[in-house]
């Protein structure tokens, strides 16, 4: 089994559930699949048996259209998102949504869908980490100690409000938050070129952020090694440029805004599983593909390990009284 056998489930889970559903968007799901699968398998902190974990890592979808696949991810690692709320898909009362909204799905950090909206959540919450680690973390205690990591799209960065948090983000030097670029060149009408010809990685390097230039987001060791690197900058954001292409393994609309908000059809859908390689019915994920993505025991070790260390934790801070809520 390769990671591309990994990330293709999200990519035939996100199409089978789009098409479904008769409404949505494959295409961001089916681009990001590669970086996601790296991502969540060798470097996000959680556990899927508890989501309210506080030293957990954060994982924001700011491009919130592309939710199934959040949903993808929640529910291969081992979250309580069974399978049969993924073939309920933007139905009304299920668990997912058409975009990702907290308080319905177990391990959504946030609702986004609004584009831009969860950028500045992301930068909010690594203001938090940083505010709580600096109260509360001793030199031979730190439990205060997680990530932020954002994924947004070119209508991310379009909007207005993802200058002003990421020109914060970079004043404040949140070394925590890791934000991937998910540049596709593609929005609903077309080729954004017409309308956003920003310079990207110039625009974050003028908000003081590190920014790793683009990257083939198909390739696994590049993802890889440009999370090591971010991760090693600690008084800057960094931001990874991810070049992708929308609806990747759709022989006829991978590259194309036909991708983007609609069903493929069932005859791509049939065509790019052939050309993925992947050769399962609709739903039906292989035992050994659940296993290598299960998440769950990785996480209890994670969080016991967590949990034994803030036992130990005993002195209060000076003047813990001030964090006390008022009333």
């Amino acid at each position: 089994m390769s990671r591309k056998d990994l990330a293709n489930a999200i990519r035939a889970l996100s199409m089978d559930a789009v098409q479904k559903a008769n409404s949505g968007h494959p295409g961001a799901p089916m681009g990001m699949a590669d970086i996601a699968e790296v991502l969540w398998n060798d470097f996000l902190k959680h556990n899927p048996t508890d989501p309210t974990w506080y030293d957990r890592d954060r994982f924001i979808l700011s491009n919130g259209h592309a939710s199934m696949l959040l949903y993808s991810l929640l529910h291969l690692t081992g979250y309580d998102l069974p399978l049969e709320e993924l073939k309920n898909f933007r139905q009304l009362h299920s668990k997912t949504p058409g975009h990702p909204e907290i308080g319905y799905t177990p391990g959504v950090e946030t609702t986004t869908g609004p584009l831009g909206q969860g950028l500045a959540n992301a930068v909010g919450l690594a203001i938090a980490e940083r505010t709580l680690a600096a109260q509360f973390n001793q030199p031979d205690h730190e439990i205060v100690d997680h990530f932020t990591y954002v994924f947004m799209g070119d209508g991310c960065l379009m909007e207005g409000i993802s200058h002003e948090v990421c020109s914060l983000a970079g004043t404040l030097g949140l070394g925590k938050l890791i934000g991937f670029y998910d540049h596709n060149g593609i929005s609903i009408d077309g080729e954004t070129e017409g309308w956003f010809t920003d310079d990207t990685a110039k625009r974050f390097e003028a908000y003081h952020w590190h920014v790793i230039h683009e990257i083939d987001g198909h390739d696994p060791q590049a993802v890889k090694e440009a999370i090591l690197e971010a991760q090693s900058v600690k008084d800057k954001p960094s931001l990874i440029i991810c070049r992708t292409v929308i609806g990747f393994g759709s022989p006829n609309k991978a590259g194309k805004e036909e991708a983007h908000g609609a069903p493929l059809g069932e005859e791509e859908v049939a065509l790019a599983r052939q050309k993925l390689g992947w050769h399962h019915p609709p739903f039906e994920i292989p035992k050994e593909i659940y296993h290598a993505w299960d998440a769950r025991e990785k996480g209890e070790q994670a969080q016991q390990s967590w949990n034994e260390k803030f036992a130990a934790y005993k002195r209060l801070i000076r003047n813990w009284q001030k964090s006390l809520p008022v009333g």
